[in-house]
């Protein structure tokens, strides 16, 4: 028994290694882009998508596309991605901290899955919480899925509660995901090469920095789908 499960421990460790490689040769500038992508996809799917005045009320966005999940009995996922803040009165969308979720999962699974995740951060707690270096996602902070349709929004009241609004999308369709247990944490090593030195995501999110060319389309794309105004 001990045996069996010193192999099955074995595999997770080898996928989640490959699954890391795998998502370390995406560019920084290929990852933006696919950012931007599943921003506008997930919003605009029609009916199913996510309800745009729900965006409007997030102090932050959290897009990681592609989230790669492999499992043979146990399951690992990784995945990296994108966090941007509204400035002090909603002015205007701050710059891009590069983030990284990753975590574990137990139960009989098999095969490997990449699923774009959305998560809206929905008040000041579960904005501190981005704001931090580290934090789990169902743990540290609250984690409600997020309802879906141009009506919705007005069936969430028991949902503003959540700190944060999960959404998940695998081969185009919107599926549930867990992401409890998760964690989230800053990608210095991706902060770094956007803007050419050391910086905590407090100091991006939070401060002043100049938005990198490569973010540009990225930040049309928020614009876009939830122009920032007075509030």
């Amino acid at each position: 028994m001990r045996k069996t499960i010193l192999i099955i421990l074995a595999i997770v460790g080898s996928m989640s290694t490959m699954i890391h490689a795998a998502d370390r040769e995406i560019k920084v500038e290929d990852r933006l882009d696919a950012s931007a992508d599943t921003l506008t996809d997930m919003m605009s799917a029609s009916d199913r998508g996510i309800p745009h005045d729900l965006l409007d009320k997030a102090k932050c966005v959290v897009v990681v596309p592609g989230m790669k999940k492999a499992g043979f009995i146990l399951g690992a996922k990784f995945g990296r991605g994108f966090a941007v803040c509204r400035h002090a009165g909603g002015t205007r969308w701050g710059t891009p901290a590069a983030v990284q979720i990753e975590g574990g999962s137990i139960g009989f699974q098999i095969g490997a899955t990449e699923t774009d995740i959305i998560l809206l951060v929905m008040n000041d707690g579960g904005m501190r919480h981005l704001l931090s270096d580290k934090f789990t996602l169902g743990g540290e902070v609250t984690v409600a899925a997020g309802p879906l349709g141009r009506s919705a929004s007005a069936e969430t009241d028991a949902m503003m509660n959540a700190e944060m609004l999960s959404y998940s999308r695998a081969r185009g369709l919107f599926a549930g995901l867990s992401l409890e247990g998760a964690t989230l944490r800053a990608d210095g090593e991706t902060d770094r090469e956007l803007y050419g030195r050391d910086a905590t995501n407090r100091e991006i999110l939070a401060g002043d920095f100049k938005t990198p060319p490569s973010a540009d389309r990225f930040e049309r794309a928020l614009n876009r789908e939830s122009p920032v105004r007075d509030r």
